[in-house]
């Protein structure tokens, strides 16, 4: 039995041109902007469920309790079909291609945080039935990220991991920055829509967010084919 050898140069060239074929395929099996661009949708949709769900209660004091049972009639069963429409999305594309397709674990995250987030909500629905509306600055830190919005990025960054995504890293950094900001009375939310709208400025911003992230990996993806 006897061996070849390959010169140094056409070794080189072919592990570059191995690296350069593995990237395009992952590059290839990248539907970002349709995952960005369907929870927009799922974001902007929950508006109306989150604002005729919510229970305002304003005593003659000015104080006013609120209770906001329209998030768990809406976002779980929302989120979940979200995920399954992104998973069947990446699998048709990568079976059209003749490609394998790695979005499971991130369809499985979003499943997993969204039990969680329901849980956490129905606990906090069934401990604090009517809770006022000022709590401690941390207690609304984890709020945020116990959020619906809040538990879309924690499942981007699995997708991001997944696709070896970079601009979505960075992207999904961003965006969970921002949805951890205190965002209660912005953009006039108590002056203009009162207590039930002051959701609203947290919720219009991710949707943006998710929708112009869309629109640009959509850009991204049409300059690189």
């Amino acid at each position: 039995m006897t061996t070849d050898s390959v010169p140094a140069g056409d070794a080189r060239r072919l592990l570059s041109d191995v690296r350069s074929l593995a990237h395009r395929v992952r590059q290839d099996q990248r539907l970002t902007w349709v995952a960005l661009l369907v929870l927009a949708g799922v974001t902007f949709l929950g508006i109306p469920f989150d604002w005729f769900g919510m229970k305002v209660h304003c005593l003659s004091d000015g104080s006013c309790e609120f209770a906001r049972r329209g998030v768990l009639y809406y976002w779980p069963p929302a989120l979940l079909l979200a995920y399954a429409a992104i998973a069947y999305s990446y699998v048709r594309a990568a079976r059209a291609r003749g490609l394998g397709a790695r979005v499971l674990p991130y369809a499985v995250t979003g499943a997993v945080t969204t039990v969680v987030f329901t849980a956490l909500w129905v606990a906090a629905a069934l401990y604090l039935p009517s809770h006022p509306q000022a709590f401690p600055s941390w207690v609304m830190v984890v709020d945020r990220l116990f959020s619906p919005w809040g538990m879309i990025g924690i499942a981007l960054l699995v997708l991001a991991r997944l696709e070896r995504n970079l601009p979505l890293l960075l992207f999904t950094v961003v965006y969970l920055a921002v949805m951890l900001m205190p965002l209660e009375g912005a953009f006039g939310s108590e002056t203009h829509w009162g207590t039930r709208g002051a959701f609203l400025p947290q919720q219009i911003l991710a949707g943006t967010l998710l929708l112009l992230g869309g629109i640009g990996f959509r850009r991204a993806a049409r300059r690189q084919r």
